[in-house]
């Protein structure tokens, strides 16, 4: 049978299917290896709250989305080329995403008389029979029915065959996009090496999604992405959290500073607490708390003794943890804060994304409380922005909050591995006996900085109060006295205000330096602005586009840049949060544009809402 093969330059695939048909393994197993042929991506996984939702049901459907090109790209896509169905209410959920003309692979078995009713059907309706996808390129396999077919020699229960269905569609999709097993079936053999059925019943239904895709003249056609063009180096394929935890991981080893990481599990947090858990090597320590108190109470007593103390979680854990970190403020010490952001407020959205929680980094504690705040763009980002914030909080002994989103820690793009030499040095200082000079210990002594001292407890000679009362000038003994309380508060802020000295200038990510529209982001809104504003400026539109990483202190520059436009638009997964701040620091009239729905803005809107104000 003679195939042809066609060379595409982007692709966007959605994998949808019921929680418990492994579509976030399938989806990353096709994202590994694009990684690994050099392929640029990005991916977004989007999963139910419960651990189980009802099978069959909308609510219960869970999808991962994949975009790989040979060109530079920044967002997973808007529309899909390819959707994988594993039953209707995948279908239902997902066909308003996905290109006219675009591929349907439909599991048929996922579609009888109980599919469709769950998935809210009318009765003696199925999408895959009335013509309904007549604008669609329809492949329908009984992908249930050839998975035990594959495995009818395999001595397992028909549920446990049944698991294996994702293998089945992961062998056919490697086939139509010319990929080897190879690396998949390695990562069966690392998961299953103890389970020797499991493993090869995935293996056994892996090679017959490829057989199938290979012996069937219908496929005549066969498709490949060439590599895009990156700077030379070694990559990987990373997630946002992972990256978190590498970034932590660079910024102990490079000050010296043993790792403490307390937390309590909680969506979307907790793989930075997995993944650190897995290299105690370099002399990381975990520690699995039994609430979000004990959390960050724990990480302060770690930085208190000399370590770097870190705790993770999502807004109702930093509502929860928001005394404790009053007493950081106080106490002055390096304290690391994570808050990888979900829709609330409350449980809110456990598994949907949203940039729900700047207010809450701002102003979420009593009193007059300033803290540092740095926020991710993008997966790999993390990386460099967590070290960043790592060494702000050791070098200004300071707690930091770190802002990410549930779209960055699960999402996934390519890696550029750094090489220690590249990363920034972290200088600690920590005060080990009287100075020249010194007649006694002055604990709340400033330098130019205006940071106190890091000072172990234990340390002979330097021994002095500590607590979450107010501390007097300089000796840091308990004060009442209302001059000294105004003095200290405004100390506490003016020492988060200076940090501005240090940390880098504002910079614009592409456009003109003067002009029509500046288009102002934070966070995850970075791929689909920076997209948007490409397709602007391609046709002659005077637009640029900055995105902040600092967002407590702004850098110095900032205010000189807002004034360069007629019109400062801020997109936001929230309802208005930096914007509220901007008009606030800088009295300029920024526009807002808005979206709460617990997913990423589109590039498609952002380009029609752009051109509003062009």
């Amino acid at each position: 049978m003679m195939r042809k093969e066609v060379v595409l330059s982007d692709v966007v695939i959605k994998f949808a299917g019921d929680s418990g048909d492994g579509m976030q393994l399938t989806g990353s197993q096709f994202t590994n290896s694009t990684a690994l042929l050099g392929i640029d991506l990005a991916t977004f996984p989007d999963f139910p709250a419960e651990i189980r939702a009802p099978q069959g049901t909308i609510p219960g459907v869970s999808g991962y989305q994949l975009r790989f090109s040979s060109n530079p790209i920044f967002t997973p896509g808007d529309l899909c080329d390819v959707l994988v169905a594993m039953n209707a209410a995948a279908l239902k959920t997902n066909l308003s995403q996905l290109k006219k003309g675009g591929k349907i692979i439909a599991n048929s078995d996922g579609f009888d008389a109980k599919n469709l009713r769950l998935a809210n059907y009318s009765e003696a309706v199925n999408p895959l029979e009335d013509g309904s996808l007549d604008n669609y390129e329809l492949i329908k396999m009984d992908v249930t029915k050839m998975t035990r077919e594959a495995l009818k020699d395999v001595a397992l229960g028909m549920k446990e065959k049944d698991r294996a269905k994702n293998m089945f569609v992961l062998g056919f999709l490697y086939f139509m996009y010319n990929r080897s097993l190879d690396n998949s079936i390695e990562f069966l053999k690392v998961k299953f090496g103890k389970k020797d059925e499991i493993l090869n019943s995935n293996i056994k239904a892996l090679q017959a999604g490829y057989n199938y895709g290979d012996t069937t003249e219908t496929f005549t056609t066969t498709y490949s992405v060439a590599s895009a063009k990156m700077e030379p180096g070694e990559y990987r394929s990373i997630m946002g959290n992972q990256s978190i935890a590498f970034g932590l991981i660079a910024a102990s080893q490079k000050s010296g500073l043993q790792l403490f990481l307390g937390s309590y599990p909680i969506t979307p947090a907790t793989d930075i607490l997995h993944d650190l858990a897995k290299y105690k090597n370099f002399g990381i320590k975990t520690f699995q708390a039994e609430d979000e108190i004990a959390a960050i109470t724990s990480a302060i007593g770690a930085s208190y003794g000399g370590s770097m103390g870190v705790t993770t979680t999502s807004g109702p854990g930093m509502a929860l943890k928001s005394e404790a970190m009053g007493l950081a403020v106080m106490l002055e010490i390096p304290l690391l804060i994570i808050n990888i952001q979900r829709g609330g407020p409350s449980t809110g959205l456990p598994t949907k994304t949203e940039q729900s929680d700047l207010m809450q980094a701002y102003y979420g504690r009593n009193g007059e409380c300033p803290m540092p705040i740095i926020s991710a763009s993008t997966p790999s980002d993390c990386f460099n922005a967590v070290y960043e914030a790592f060494k702000i909080s050791v070098q200004h002994m300071t707690p930091v909050i770190f802002l990410s989103d549930g779209y960055i820690a699960n999402g996934a793009e390519p890696w550029r591995f750094p090489k220690s030499e590249d990363l920034s040095s972290i200088e600690v200082k920590v005060k080990t006996s009287l100075e020249d000079g010194e007649e006694k210990l002055l604990p709340y002594k400033r330098d130019e900085k205006m940071v106190r001292s890091w000072i172990i407890p234990g340390t002979e000679g330097l021994e002095h109060r500590i607590g979450g009362l107010e501390k007097e000038n300089l000796t840091g003994n308990i004060s009442y006295n209302t001059d000294n309380h105004q003095l200290m508060v405004k100390i506490r802020q003016a020492k988060v205000d200076r940090i501005a000295e240090y940390i880098p200038l504002q910079t614009l990510d592409s456009g003109p330096i003067k002009g029509d529209l500046l288009v102002l982001g934070w966070g995850s809104t970075y791929g689909s602005i920076k997209s948007a504003v490409a397709d602007l400026q391609s046709q002659g539109k005077s637009v640029a586009h900055a995105h902040l990483r600092h967002l407590r202190p702004f850098p110095k520059n900032l205010g000189e840049i807002l004034k360069n436009y007629d019109t400062v638009l801020v997109p936001e997964i929230n309802n208005g949060q930096l914007i509220r701040i901007i008009r606030d620091v800088y009295f300029v009239d920024a526009k807002g544009y808005n979206k709460i729905m617990g997913i990423p803005m589109t590039k498609t809107e952002l380009v029609e809402e752009f051109g509003k104000y062009l």
